[in-house]
């Protein structure tokens, strides 16, 4: 089979609404919501494959996340949602095999890792969101497919002789299932090893009483009793959540963003392209003006509620240039504004944190830290005068794999600036845990509980340079003289490194401690994954994700490596 000549992918545009579905389908009944896949075969986001059989590709992906994220703020009624497949005896056919075998390998690493951070984010609102999931499979849910059911927190799979779950992925691609299915079949399902083992394998997958001992499944019904179980279902979740029955939704109104050559600015943050160096300057802004006074007021203001409108901001930023910008491999983090506005605003997220949409809010931005964690782009934070790394902030330079500050002013700048500070608040301790279940102070000092306890005891204290880098809060703290040059130095042998290597490099340094399913997902089988994406047999002219649908299967080199 002659090579397929890759495409040249399209500049994303992660932004959409309801009205601009072309594959999913939302209603909203009381308490209930039911999301409908129906996929547009012909709504592909690039050219030179069809959408078949409900499988999907990144456009389907960028749907479903949109919904996801509206369900929480504009649905606070919401209890349960209903998640089920508009084709007859078809639920779901997973990742589209022809888009697979025809993208670069950068575009299948991104799909993998946008696709497992929606999954993330559905298990994420059931957690913490009192909207539980129920995946109503109205027929076969296959690899993907599965996946994708596999985030809900129950499964029903209609009993009708033939519709099965499956993860054909090894037997019938030569690949592993991309977006978190092997991992949570035995860390979430506790699907013994050998029957995943014997499932994983076997193409078919496994269909109703078999599908549900083995635990693939919670229950599998007749067509006709289908509706039945899942209304008992959904009275079970709508019962148990804490979900406000009366209030009023926050409506995700489109983003304001400029994109003028090299610079794209939102309120609150903005992007300056330096290509010739490979790098990027993300300037995140604190708020204008204090916080609103009560709950009330800031339901009030909405999508313009700082923190979300600069969380939104920052989300739609980092996955416009991890998916669009492959070549600025590193990523200059500032933070700027007035501490006391920063510090007053991560005070009140933290009063109001039972207020269903301050809870939201915090979800929201604990979430888009975690998509800054796995993003494998080199992140260096820059402290200097008139920067604001305060309490929320300040984890922005926490998630940064190098700090820098400046000790003092620049001496030779006329104006009355005061030196940087750095200010920690309980938020960084716990409120934002990265994908390992620890906060980003508690993975910085993993193993030196004194460490950790010095700085503790500093919370709330505007930390200068020296103070920083003597609780270990900098990578290093430099005066004027030194401070320039120093980053000129830096980002020169940043960006004369190999990608590969630092992406590597800076994923092992990033997830310290326990592993949890979210670690496994991405450290362990995604990488799995993009290593078997780059092999003959997967992707090679003879490989099995090119000889798909021709009749002829994969021509394996049969050595283990």
């Amino acid at each position: 089979m002659a090579e397929t000549t890759n495409p040249a992918p399209p500049v994303v545009r992660f932004a959409t609404s309801p009205d601009r579905y072309r594959h999913w389908k939302l209603e909203v009944v009381g308490a209930v919501a039911t999301v409908t896949l129906r996929v547009d075969e012909h709504g592909g986001l690039v050219p030179g494959y069809e959408l078949k059989m409900n499988s999907y590709d990144l456009g389907v992906d960028i749907e479903l996340y949109d919904l996801v994220q509206r369900l929480r703020f504009e649905h606070p009624e919401v209890r349960a949602v209903v998640l089920t497949g508009g084709l007859d005896r078809m639920f779901c056919a997973g990742a589209n095999i022809r888009m697979l075998a025809q993208s670069t390998h950068a575009w299948k690493v991104n799909f993998c890792k946008f696709t497992n951070e929606t999954r993330n984010g559905i298990e994420d609102a059931t957690e913490h969101s009192g909207q539980t999931w129920i995946a109503a499979l109205n027929g076969t849910a296959a690899g993907g497919g599965y996946e994708l059911a596999l985030a809900c927190d129950q499964i029903v799979l209609v009993d009708d002789g033939s519709s099965a779950v499956s993860l054909p992925e090894v037997p019938l691609l030569g690949v592993l299932p991309g977006t978190g299915g092997l991992t949570r079949v035995v860390d979430k399902r506790h699907v013994r090893k050998d029957r995943a083992d014997v499932f994983a394998t076997k193409a078919e997958g496994f269909r109703g009483r078999t599908a549900v001992e083995w635990g693939l499944v919670d229950a599998a019904v007749p067509r006709n009793a289908m509706d039945v179980e899942i209304a008992r279902r959904v009275a079970d979740a709508v019962a148990a959540s804490g979900r406000p029955s009366d209030a009023e939704g926050i409506a995700l109104t489109p983003l304001d963003r400029k994109d003028e050559g090299d610079t794209i600015t939102y309120p609150y943050v903005s992007a300056r392209i330096d290509r010739a160096h490979h790098r990027v300057e993300i300037i995140v802004s604190g708020p204008h003006d204090a916080p609103p006074a009560d709950a009330s007021a800031v339901l009030a203001q909405g999508a313009g509620y700082w923190p979300l409108a600069m969380t939104r901001a920052l989300d739609d930023l980092i996955l416009h240039l991890r998916t669009n910008e492959l070549d600025l491999g590193i990523w200059v983090v500032r933070a700027v504004g007035d501490d006391e506005r920063v510090l007053a605003y991560d005070a009140q997220l933290r009063e109001l944190a039972d207020e269903w949409f301050v809870n939201e809010v915090r979800h929201y931005y604990k979430r888009t830290l975690k998509r800054l964690d796995v993003t494998s782009r080199s992140l260096i934070a820059v402290i200097e005068p008139g920067t604001a790394f305060a309490g929320l902030l300040a984890e922005l330079a926490l998630a940064a794999d190098r700090q820098y500050m400046l000790d003092g002013v620049y001496e030779d700048r006329d104006d009355d600036a005061a030196p940087a500070t750095v200010v920690l608040t309980a938020s960084n301790d716990g409120d934002f845990p990265m994908g390992n279940g620890l906060s980003r102070l508690q993975s910085r000092f993993w193993g030196k509980g004194e460490d950790l306890h010095a700085v503790r005891a500093r919370v709330g204290e505007p930390l200068e340079a020296a103070s920083a880098d003597e609780l270990g809060l900098v990578t290093m703290a430099l005066d004027d003289i030194d401070f320039e040059e120093e980053l000129r130095i830096v980002f020169e042998e940043r960006a004369s490194l190999s990608p590969d290597a630092l992406t590597g490099m800076e994923a092992n340094h990033r997830f310290v401690g326990p592993e949890t399913l979210e670690t496994k997902i991405f450290g362990r089988l995604t990488a799995w994954q993009n290593w078997i994406f780059t092999r003959p047999n997967a992707s090679g002219p003879d490989g099995a994700l090119r000889r798909y649908g021709t009749g002829r299967k994969g021509d394996f080199d049969l050595e283990r490596v």
